[in-house]
Order: structure tokens, then C-alpha cells, then sequence
């Protein structure tokens, strides 16, 4: 399934939670899991030259192949390695795709096994080269990924930009990706572990409110003097207008969440007081 595909369909999902929000608990959201592979290398460097190519390399083999379902992103980056090692290709080929393997979870310790492995039936020259490669991406002092590198990879939407517009009204980073900006507007909202928005009230003379969809990790969302509701990959939450309450991740996690403004009369944001840590705290 293309991205275009999916798009249709997680958006034609959201159109139904919107008008039938008791359907949302129910469906499956193993969409919204999935990594999106894309690659733009053909038509940056070949485009004018071989748009054919270019196409094949982008769309074909990374936009499609890559995407493939069957098989992890770690053993295929694994194959693509070994098969590279294995025709004497030690150019930046071999570079980026051992880089892309690192950050598929492959470690020193099972990259060295593999290039050894593969040295018995590929060549020991081959091995040679593909060791001095490889020390340059496995280096003891390069930069590890960060957890929010690691986090972007399980959630399907984007992360998108730091929210610096709104940071004022966060304890904690936030991150926002415009999802929809026409029709209906859906925006992803991610927390980094512990960071919470500030108590705020989506007021309107008649309709309105929110809408939350949880697409990543875990968090919470609670009214004013009720219990906090926990908020996983899945979770539909419906905030009417004029409700007191606020939004955010664990104390240990991670979380993203769709947020879907709701049509209403003379609506606008209140934004209050941050949520103190005596509340905050009390959340597992």
C-alpha cells in the first residue's frame, strides 16, 4: 500500500470517528504503525538526466520494495549489506546502507558477525574493506540516536518541528506536524517523557471541542475534578466545550496523539495555569 493509500484511508478512519466516535475503540490501527521508507537520492542527482531511473530507484525500489511488509527494516538492511559485501561494492553505497542498518538496529557487536560470516563465502578482501567502513558508522565515539530518533520510527505520521509557538503553555518539548490543513484540520502533537500542556478550555457559544486519537507511545488526558484517563496507540478521546483539562505523556514514555478541532460557534482557546506536580506525579 502506497503512502497516498494509507493517508486516504487513516483519514477516511478519522471522517468516521468524527461522526461515529464509539466506532474508534474497535478498529484496528496497525496503519498507523508502520514507518514510511522514502527516498528522493534518484531524481536529486538523475532526475534530468535518467527520470526513468530515477523513478525506479525512488518509487520502486525504496518507495515499494522497501516498504515491503514481509520482512523488518533490520534483516532487509542486513541482506542489502551482505549482498552489497558480497559483488565487492565498497563505495558510498555500502556507506549508507551500513548507516541505514545502524539505524535499523543493527549493533557492532552483529555487524562484525555478519561481515565475518559473509567473508567465508564472499571473500577475505571483501571483509578487508567492508570492516573499514563499517568502523567509521560503528564508531565507540559517534553520536548515539536519540530517543526521539528511536521514538519517530514506531509512530507512522511525522514528528514535525519543535513548538516553539505555543511553548509558553508547555511544561516540557512539544512537537507539532500539520496533518490536514483544509476540510477537516488535524495536526500531530507529540510530547517528549513528562511534558504536559498547561490546563485549557476550548470554548465555544455552541459546537466545538476536540478531538484526541492516540497514534504513539502512552499519555493522559483529564478533566477538571475527574480521574486522568490513560491514552495509548488507539485511544479516542472526545473534549466538549468548555471543559477544563489538559493533555500530555508519562513520566516514562513518549506520546503522539491526532488532534482534531471540532466546528463551532465563536470558538477560541483559554489557556490557564500549568498542572502542578503534586497532580502530575500521582500518574504511573
Amino acid at each position: 500500500m502506497n503512502y497516498n493509500a494509507k493517508l486516504i484511508l487513516t483519514l477516511s478512519l478519522i471522517t468516521c470517528f468524527l461522526f461515529n466516535p464509539c466506532l474508534a475503540k474497535n478498529n484496528n490501527t496497525k496503519e498507523l504503525n508502520m514507518k514510511k521508507i522514502t527516498q528522493t537520492a534518484g531524481r536529486t542527482q538523475l532526475g534530468s538526466f535518467s527520470p526513468e531511473f530515477a523513478h525506479f530507484n525512488d518509487d520502486i525500489l525504496f518507495g515499494e520494495n522497501w516498504n515491503n511488509q514481509d520482512i523488518d527494516l533490520k534483516t532487509r538492511s542486513i541482506i542489502t549489506v551482505v549482498s552489497l559485501i558480497s559483488m565487492g561494492i565498497t563505495d558510498n553505497s555500502l556507506i549508507y546502507h551500513l548507516q541505514n542498518a545502524k539505524n535499523n538496529g543493527v549493533t557492532k557487536e552483529e555487524i562484525a558477525a555478519i561481515i565475518t560470516h559473509n567473508a567465508f563465502y564472499a571473500g577475505w578482501p571483501k571483509a578487508w574493506a567492508a570492516f573499514n567502513l563499517a568502523k567509521q558508522v560503528w564508531t565507540d565515539n559517534s553520536i548515539a540516536i536519540s530517543s526521539k530518533e528511536q521514538y519517530e520510527k514506531t509512530i507512522f505520521f511525522p514528528i514535525g518541528e519543535e513548538n516553539k509557538a505555543y511553548e509558553k503553555y508547555f511544561i516540557g518539548k512539544s512537537y507539532l506536524a500539520p496533518i490536514s490543513t483544509e476540510q477537516v484540520k488535524i495536526y500531530n502533537v507529540t510530547f517528549e517523557p513528562k511534558c504536559r500542556n498547561n490546563w485549557h478550555i476550548h470554548k465555544a457559544k455552541s459546537g466545538g471541542g476536540q478531538m484526541l486519537i492516540g497514534i504513539g507511545g502512552r499519555g493522559y488526558y483529564q478533566e477538571w475534578g475527574k480521574a486522568p484517563i490513560e491514552i495509548k496507540e488507539g485511544t479516542v478521546i472526545n473534549i466538549p466545550a468548555n471543559i477544563k483539562h489538559w493533555h500530555g505523556a508519562a513520566p516514562d514514555s513518549w506520546f503522539s496523539h491526532l488532534a482534531i478541532e471540532i466546528d463551532g460557534e465563536e470558538t477560541s482557546n483559554e489557556w490557564l495555569e500549568p498542572v502542578c506536580d503534586e497532580i502530575y506525579n500521582k500518574l504511573k
